[in-house]
């Protein structure tokens, strides 16, 4: 169903819920979801990456090095599976949901969102940081000093990257949230 007939079908019932048109939720949840896109495709570069090398470099035998790679993957691909989930059942409620259902769900959506939010989010980047940690005596046992120094630096950096979008997408949505409360 295209995104004008889902207008016009919005349009055409009462709004007397909220103080939101059907337009201005659309333009809301259109900006929501591609802040969901973003983080999804920067955590997905990251999982590629770690794969990549992973297969290539990391499975001779089993120690510690692997295991951090393994979390670092696992945190990040479970946080994506989450988005995609959350994502997909998101727009499947958009299509087959009058306006003031689809209001209804929003909040409901978004308070499920902030246990995401709040709970699992730091677990995940928790676990990616132990990970990443556990890597670092191999980086400086078999790397020179100072690329072990840029490894550790854009380690740190990619992390900040990476939490500062995650950090954005979540004030995003707490602003929607407060904003479909009010």
């Amino acid at each position: 169903m295209e995104n004008d007939q889902l207008t016009e079908l919005w349009e055409m019932q009462a709004n007397d819920s909220s103080n939101f048109n059907p337009k201005d939720i659309i333009t809301k949840a259109k900006k929501q979801r591609n802040s969901q896109y973003i983080s999804i495709t920067v955590m997905s570069l990251t999982v590629v990456v770690l794969f990549i090398y992973t297969f290539y470099y990391a499975f001779n035998h089993w120690n510690t090095f692997n295991l951090g790679l393994t979390l670092m993957i696992t945190s990040l691909t479970f946080r994506i599976i989450l988005e995609f989930y959350s994502l997909y059942r998101k727009e499947k409620q958009l299509i087959s949901m009058a306006q003031k259902s689809y209001f209804a769900y929003l909040k409901k959506y978004y308070k499920a969102r902030q246990i995401v939010n709040f709970a699992v989010t730091p677990i995940c980047i928790a676990v990616y940081i132990f990970g990443f940690y556990l890597l670092l005596p191999y980086f400086k046992d078999y790397f020179s000093k100072g690329f072990y120094t840029y490894i550790l630096i854009s380690g740190i950096f990619s992390l900040i990257g990476v939490s500062a979008i995650i950090i954005k997408s979540i004030i995003k949505e707490k602003r929607f949230l407060k904003q479909l409360l009010s």
